[in-house]
């Protein structure tokens, strides 16, 4: 019996994917719910297993765009697994490929026709980078000669020495999908972006405290994300404009927070979510951002778990990144930037003193956010985080990180 394969729908509005990979040749033999395939939607990479086990007959090539629905692939279930492994005729032939490829034609014998290096200045040009070509003989005849070499010099502009290869290679679907949705940001939004500055060391403080136990009970890392996270709860509570997002002629505005996290994965940037933040505690956060960092560094993620954020944050300073203007997450209508810290002088009641101060950067849509609401979220966003004990934790931090 042949079993027709289809391509499942990898999530709601998706209509195609792309083969990015095949995992098995035409004619192996697979096994139920082996992974046989990577394909790419424009929102995440996933991998298609095989729904039974028999010999593939594969339907489509790598890079080609298959709708949903479609077959991929022929498995055809009553063929036998084979008992042994077929790789004498491969390691038969090996050495008579390799005997060909390492035939070499025979090189012609050094002349001294004009144009042509001597032996001495031919190696002085190797080492200096310069091909024959480029040098015009003063020898009899034209000949190159060793005074002709020691004299050369490499043009401007001219390769000397060094690879010069290049590679054209297709842009994955999500790849794709990600730039079309950057030039769509900035055709389509009012973009505009506010800066201001963050004196880390009160965070800087709590973690030197409470960072071991916080670790040693709840098995996470007590990171910076919690700390930003209900900063920008606590904010977009206070500004409902940056929570919001423009539909048509109408604005929608959330009595929710979803916190999309910009992460690094092996595709690219993946924006998974941290459903209703504002119910979190500082360990439920940090517990989020591990499971779902982890799950996006695997290639797990799935579309249902980077869809329907209000607002995302990134942090560019796990790169070194000092200041950046980042780009908006449709629908949304904010992003936060983090960067990295840096100890810089400041003022602080009369005195310079040394801190740990980030900057921070909010893009927001001018289109729905005005100037107060933007600048305003963001002087929240580091009132919070400088004062971290009154306003995120109510006065009592063993509480609050439920040590």
């Amino acid at each position: 019996m042949i079993l027709e394969m289809k391509v499942p729908s990898p999530g709601e509005s998706i209509t195609e994917v792309e083969i990015a990979t095949w995992l098995v040749e035409d004619g192996d033999y697979v096994e139920k719910d082996q992974p046989i395939a990577e394909v790419d939607s424009d929102k995440a990479t996933l991998e298609l297993p095989a729904e039974e086990s028999g010999v593939i007959t594969l339907k489509a090539e790598e890079g080609d765009a298959v709708a949903v629905g479609a077959i991929v692939c022929l498995i055809d279930m009553d063929a036998k697994k084979p008992e042994g492994k077929s790789e004498t005729t491969t390691e038969a032939s090996t050495p008579i490929q390799t005997s060909k490829t390492e035939e070499k034609p025979t090189e012609h014998q050094q002349t001294y026709a004009s144009g042509s290096a001597s032996p001495a200045a031919k190696k002085i040009l190797a080492e200096k980078g310069i091909s024959a070509s480029e040098i015009t003989g003063t020898g009899k005849d034209g000949r190159i000669t060793k005074d002709d070499a020691v004299k050369a010099t490499p043009s401007m502009g001219t390769p000397a020495g060094g690879t010069r290869g290049s590679e054209r290679k297709k842009l994955s679907m999500l790849r794709r999908k990600v730039a079309e949705r950057l030039v769509s940001v900035k055709n389509d939004t009012a973009m505009l972006t506010t800066f201001n500055e963050v004196d880390m060391k009160p965070i800087f403080d709590l973690r030197k405290e409470f960072k071991d136990d916080f670790k040693a009970k709840h098995g996470v890392s007590l990171g910076f994300m919690s700390f930003f996270t209900l900063a920008v709860v606590r904010a977009l509570k206070m500004y409902p404009d940056v929570n919001s997002m423009i539909d048509g002629d109408y604005k929608i505005t959330h009595d929710f927070q979803d916190i999309s996290i910009a992460v690094s994965g092996p595709k690219g940037l993946m924006v998974p979510v941290i459903r209703n933040a504002e119910n979190l505690s500082f360990r439920g956060v940090e517990s989020e951002v591990k499971r779902l960092a982890i799950r996006a560094r695997d290639g797990q993620i799935t579309v249902d778990e980077m869809t329907g954020g209000t607002f995302t944050i990134t942090n560019g300073g796990v790169f070194g990144s000092m200041l950046s203007t980042p780009i908006i997450n449709p629908p949304q209508s904010g992003i936060l930037g983090m960067h990295n810290i840096v100890e810089r002088p400041v003022a602080v009641d009369g005195e310079v003193v040394i801190r740990p101060i980030m900057y921070v950067a909010l893009s927001y849509d001018h289109r729905i956010i005005d100037g107060r609401e933007s600048v305003g979220f963001l002087v929240a966003v580091k009132e919070a985080l400088e004062n971290p004990i009154e306003i995120l934790m109510e006065n009592n931090p063993k509480k609050a990180l439920e040590l």
